[in-house]
Protein backbone atom coordinates (compact mmCIF):
# COMPACT_ATOMS: atom_id res chain seq x y z
CA UNK A 1 0.00 0.00 0.00
CA UNK A 2 2.99 2.33 0.49
CA UNK A 3 4.60 1.59 -2.88
CA UNK A 4 4.15 4.27 -5.51
CA UNK A 5 1.55 3.54 -8.17
CA UNK A 6 1.55 4.34 -11.87
CA UNK A 7 -1.55 4.25 -14.07
CA UNK A 8 -1.00 3.80 -17.80
CA UNK A 9 -3.77 4.01 -20.38
CA UNK A 10 -3.26 1.99 -23.53
CA UNK A 11 -1.01 -0.22 -21.45
CA UNK A 12 -1.40 -3.52 -23.29
CA UNK A 13 0.97 -2.83 -26.19
CA UNK A 14 3.58 -0.47 -27.63
CA UNK A 15 4.82 2.44 -25.57
CA UNK A 16 2.19 1.85 -22.87
CA UNK A 17 3.24 -1.73 -22.24
CA UNK A 18 6.93 -0.80 -22.34
CA UNK A 19 6.27 1.90 -19.72
CA UNK A 20 4.40 -0.60 -17.55
CA UNK A 21 7.37 -2.98 -17.67
CA UNK A 22 9.85 -0.18 -16.91
CA UNK A 23 7.95 1.23 -13.94
CA UNK A 24 7.34 -2.28 -12.60
CA UNK A 25 11.08 -3.00 -12.72
CA UNK A 26 11.67 0.23 -10.81
CA UNK A 27 9.39 -0.87 -7.96
CA UNK A 28 6.03 0.70 -8.81
CA UNK A 29 2.62 -0.89 -8.52
CA UNK A 30 1.10 -0.79 -11.98
CA UNK A 31 -2.45 -0.27 -13.25
CA UNK A 32 -2.95 -0.63 -17.01
CA UNK A 33 -6.03 -0.02 -19.11
CA UNK A 34 -7.09 -0.94 -22.62
CA UNK A 35 -10.15 -1.86 -24.65
CA UNK A 36 -9.04 -5.39 -25.57
CA UNK A 37 -9.55 -7.28 -22.31
CA UNK A 38 -7.88 -10.46 -23.52
CA UNK A 39 -4.70 -8.67 -24.59
CA UNK A 40 -4.81 -6.56 -21.42
CA UNK A 41 -4.88 -9.62 -19.14
CA UNK A 42 -2.09 -11.27 -21.13
CA UNK A 43 0.08 -8.17 -20.73
CA UNK A 44 -0.69 -8.03 -17.01
CA UNK A 45 0.53 -11.60 -16.61
CA UNK A 46 3.83 -10.67 -18.27
CA UNK A 47 4.27 -7.66 -15.99
CA UNK A 48 3.54 -9.75 -12.88
CA UNK A 49 6.63 -11.83 -13.62
CA UNK A 50 8.68 -8.79 -12.58
CA UNK A 51 7.34 -9.43 -9.08
CA UNK A 52 5.06 -6.45 -8.75
CA UNK A 53 1.34 -5.90 -8.25
CA UNK A 54 -0.59 -5.30 -11.47
CA UNK A 55 -4.18 -4.19 -11.99
CA UNK A 56 -5.65 -4.59 -15.49
CA UNK A 57 -8.81 -2.52 -16.06
CA UNK A 58 -10.69 -2.91 -19.34
CA UNK A 59 -11.89 0.58 -20.28
CA UNK A 60 -12.54 2.79 -23.28
CA UNK A 61 -10.95 6.12 -22.35
CA UNK A 62 -13.32 7.89 -24.70
CA UNK A 63 -16.08 7.17 -22.17
CA UNK A 64 -16.19 9.37 -19.09
CA UNK A 65 -17.61 6.71 -16.77
CA UNK A 66 -14.89 4.23 -17.79
CA UNK A 67 -12.20 6.74 -16.85
CA UNK A 68 -13.83 7.36 -13.49
CA UNK A 69 -13.89 3.61 -12.89
CA UNK A 70 -10.18 3.32 -13.75
CA UNK A 71 -9.32 5.76 -10.95
CA UNK A 72 -11.76 4.17 -8.49
CA UNK A 73 -10.42 0.65 -9.05
CA UNK A 74 -6.83 1.84 -8.79
CA UNK A 75 -7.45 3.55 -5.45
CA UNK A 76 -9.42 0.58 -4.19
CA UNK A 77 -6.55 -1.77 -5.09
CA UNK A 78 -3.49 0.31 -4.19
CA UNK A 79 -4.77 3.16 -2.03
CA UNK A 80 -2.82 5.81 -3.91
CA UNK A 81 -1.85 7.19 -7.31
CA UNK A 82 1.48 8.85 -8.05
CA UNK A 83 1.86 8.87 -11.83
CA UNK A 84 -0.73 8.97 -14.61
CA UNK A 85 0.50 8.35 -18.14
CA UNK A 86 -2.13 9.27 -20.72
CA UNK A 87 -0.89 7.03 -23.50
CA UNK A 88 -4.03 5.59 -25.11
CA UNK A 89 -4.34 6.77 -28.68
CA UNK A 90 -5.43 5.96 -32.21
CA UNK A 91 -4.28 7.35 -35.54
CA UNK A 92 -5.75 7.85 -38.98
CA UNK A 93 -4.57 8.03 -42.57
CA UNK A 94 -6.88 9.70 -45.06
CA UNK A 95 -7.34 12.98 -46.89
CA UNK A 96 -9.56 15.35 -44.93
CA UNK A 97 -11.78 15.94 -47.97
CA UNK A 98 -12.69 12.23 -48.01
CA UNK A 99 -12.77 11.54 -44.25
CA UNK A 100 -16.06 10.99 -42.47
CA UNK A 101 -16.59 13.34 -39.53
CA UNK A 102 -17.21 10.35 -37.23
CA UNK A 103 -13.56 9.36 -37.71
CA UNK A 104 -12.32 12.75 -36.51
CA UNK A 105 -14.68 12.62 -33.54
CA UNK A 106 -13.39 9.17 -32.60
CA UNK A 107 -9.80 10.40 -32.61
CA UNK A 108 -10.64 13.40 -30.44
CA UNK A 109 -12.63 11.22 -28.02
CA UNK A 110 -9.70 8.87 -27.47
CA UNK A 111 -6.61 11.04 -27.87
CA UNK A 112 -7.86 14.26 -26.27
CA UNK A 113 -10.97 13.63 -24.19
CA UNK A 114 -9.57 10.35 -22.89
CA UNK A 115 -6.63 12.24 -21.38
CA UNK A 116 -8.92 14.97 -20.03
CA UNK A 117 -11.30 12.48 -18.38
CA UNK A 118 -8.54 10.36 -16.83
CA UNK A 119 -6.68 13.42 -15.55
CA UNK A 120 -9.84 14.94 -14.09
CA UNK A 121 -10.64 11.91 -11.94
CA UNK A 122 -7.02 11.19 -10.99
CA UNK A 123 -6.11 14.79 -10.13
CA UNK A 124 -7.12 14.85 -6.42
CA UNK A 125 -4.94 11.81 -5.70
CA UNK A 126 -2.02 13.11 -7.77
CA UNK A 127 -2.17 16.47 -6.01
CA UNK A 128 -2.13 14.73 -2.65
CA UNK A 129 1.15 13.01 -3.51
CA UNK A 130 2.60 15.83 -5.63
CA UNK A 131 2.60 13.34 -8.45
CA UNK A 132 2.90 13.41 -12.23
CA UNK A 133 0.48 13.78 -15.13
CA UNK A 134 2.13 12.76 -18.40
CA UNK A 135 0.65 12.90 -21.87
CA UNK A 136 2.03 11.02 -24.86
CA UNK A 137 1.79 13.56 -27.63
CA UNK A 138 3.61 13.33 -30.95
CA UNK A 139 5.62 15.35 -33.41
CA UNK A 140 2.18 15.57 -35.05
CA UNK A 141 1.32 17.81 -32.09
CA UNK A 142 4.13 20.17 -33.08
CA UNK A 143 3.63 20.23 -36.85
CA UNK A 144 0.51 19.33 -38.80
CA UNK A 145 0.80 16.13 -40.82
CA UNK A 146 -1.08 15.77 -44.11
CA UNK A 147 -3.37 12.76 -44.23
CA UNK A 148 -3.56 12.82 -40.45
CA UNK A 149 -5.66 15.92 -39.77
CA UNK A 150 -7.63 14.34 -36.92
CA UNK A 151 -4.51 12.90 -35.32
CA UNK A 152 -2.59 16.19 -35.44
CA UNK A 153 -5.62 18.10 -34.16
CA UNK A 154 -5.98 15.77 -31.18
CA UNK A 155 -2.29 16.05 -30.29
CA UNK A 156 -2.25 19.84 -30.61
CA UNK A 157 -5.27 19.91 -28.29
CA UNK A 158 -3.56 17.56 -25.83
CA UNK A 159 -0.47 19.75 -25.70
CA UNK A 160 -2.56 22.87 -25.05
CA UNK A 161 -4.41 21.11 -22.26
CA UNK A 162 -1.20 19.92 -20.58
CA UNK A 163 0.48 23.31 -20.88
CA UNK A 164 -2.48 25.09 -19.29
CA UNK A 165 -2.65 22.45 -16.55
CA UNK A 166 1.06 22.92 -15.83
CA UNK A 167 0.72 26.68 -15.43
CA UNK A 168 -2.39 26.35 -13.23
CA UNK A 169 -0.41 24.10 -10.89
CA UNK A 170 2.86 25.99 -10.63
CA UNK A 171 2.42 26.21 -6.86
CA UNK A 172 0.70 22.91 -6.06
CA UNK A 173 3.59 20.51 -6.58
CA UNK A 174 1.92 18.73 -9.52
CA UNK A 175 4.36 17.72 -12.23
CA UNK A 176 3.07 17.87 -15.82
CA UNK A 177 5.07 16.17 -18.57
CA UNK A 178 4.55 16.28 -22.34
CA UNK A 179 6.21 13.49 -24.35
CA UNK A 180 6.75 13.69 -28.12
CA UNK A 181 8.17 10.35 -29.22
CA UNK A 182 8.46 10.85 -32.99
CA UNK A 183 7.99 7.74 -35.15
CA UNK A 184 8.22 4.78 -32.76
CA UNK A 185 7.85 1.06 -33.39
CA UNK A 186 4.28 0.27 -32.31
CA UNK A 187 0.93 -1.03 -33.45
CA UNK A 188 -0.66 2.41 -33.83
CA UNK A 189 -0.11 2.67 -37.61
CA UNK A 190 -1.45 -0.84 -38.24
CA UNK A 191 -4.60 0.10 -36.32
CA UNK A 192 -4.93 3.55 -37.94
CA UNK A 193 -8.40 4.44 -39.19
CA UNK A 194 -9.16 4.90 -42.87
CA UNK A 195 -11.51 7.54 -44.27
CA UNK A 196 -14.61 5.51 -43.33
CA UNK A 197 -13.40 4.36 -39.91
CA UNK A 198 -12.23 0.90 -40.94
CA UNK A 199 -8.83 -0.35 -39.74
CA UNK A 200 -5.98 0.29 -42.14
CA UNK A 201 -4.40 -3.07 -41.33
CA UNK A 202 -0.77 -2.41 -42.23
CA UNK A 203 1.85 0.20 -41.50
CA UNK A 204 3.14 2.53 -44.25
CA UNK A 205 6.53 2.58 -42.52
CA UNK A 206 9.29 0.05 -41.90
CA UNK A 207 8.53 -0.54 -38.23
CA UNK A 208 11.78 -2.37 -37.53
CA UNK A 209 13.80 0.76 -38.36
CA UNK A 210 11.89 3.02 -35.95
CA UNK A 211 12.73 3.90 -32.35
CA UNK A 212 12.02 1.02 -29.98
CA UNK A 213 9.17 1.37 -27.47
CA UNK A 214 11.50 0.26 -24.68
CA UNK A 215 13.85 3.17 -25.40
CA UNK A 216 10.91 5.57 -25.23
CA UNK A 217 9.83 4.05 -21.90
CA UNK A 218 13.32 4.55 -20.46
CA UNK A 219 13.23 8.22 -21.42
CA UNK A 220 9.74 8.68 -20.01
CA UNK A 221 10.72 7.14 -16.68
CA UNK A 222 13.79 9.38 -16.50
CA UNK A 223 11.67 12.44 -17.30
CA UNK A 224 9.16 11.55 -14.58
CA UNK A 225 11.88 11.09 -11.97
CA UNK A 226 13.66 14.33 -12.99
CA UNK A 227 10.31 16.14 -13.32
CA UNK A 228 11.02 17.50 -16.77
CA UNK A 229 8.33 19.56 -18.52
CA UNK A 230 8.80 18.11 -22.02
CA UNK A 231 10.88 15.62 -23.94
CA UNK A 232 11.14 15.43 -27.72
CA UNK A 233 12.64 12.18 -28.96
CA UNK A 234 14.43 11.16 -32.18
CA UNK A 235 16.66 13.39 -34.26
CA UNK A 236 13.86 13.77 -36.80
CA UNK A 237 11.53 15.03 -34.08
CA UNK A 238 13.99 17.56 -32.70
CA UNK A 239 14.79 18.81 -36.21
CA UNK A 240 11.07 19.23 -36.92
CA UNK A 241 10.59 21.42 -33.84
CA UNK A 242 13.60 23.54 -34.77
CA UNK A 243 12.55 23.99 -38.39
CA UNK A 244 8.97 24.84 -37.35
CA UNK A 245 10.33 27.70 -35.25
CA UNK A 246 12.68 29.22 -37.82
CA UNK A 247 11.63 27.93 -41.28
CA UNK A 248 7.95 26.97 -41.10
CA UNK A 249 7.19 27.22 -44.84
CA UNK A 250 10.21 25.11 -45.73
CA UNK A 251 9.14 22.54 -43.14
CA UNK A 252 5.67 22.32 -44.75
CA UNK A 253 7.31 21.32 -48.02
CA UNK A 254 9.62 18.78 -46.39
CA UNK A 255 6.73 17.14 -44.51
CA UNK A 256 4.58 17.03 -47.63
CA UNK A 257 7.30 15.40 -49.75
CA UNK A 258 8.24 12.94 -47.00
CA UNK A 259 4.71 11.68 -46.35
CA UNK A 260 3.82 11.75 -50.03
CA UNK A 261 6.46 9.04 -50.54
CA UNK A 262 4.66 6.64 -48.20
CA UNK A 263 3.03 3.67 -49.97
CA UNK A 264 -0.60 4.47 -50.71
CA UNK A 265 -0.32 8.10 -49.57
CA UNK A 266 -3.87 9.53 -49.48
CA UNK A 267 -2.95 12.94 -50.94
Amino acid sequence: MNKKTVVITGGSSGIGKACAMKFARMGFNVAISGRDEERLIKSAEEIKKINTEVLPVAVDVGKEDDCRRLTEETIRKFGRMDVLINNAGISMRAAFSETELAVLKQLMNTNFWGAVYCTKFALPYLLKNKGTVAGISSIAGKAGLPGRTGYSASKFALEGFLESLRIENLNTGLHVLTVCPGFTESNIRNMALSKDGTIQGESPREEGKLMKAEMVADRIYDAVIKRKREIVLTTEGKLTVWLKKFFPSWLDTIIYKNLKREPGAPF
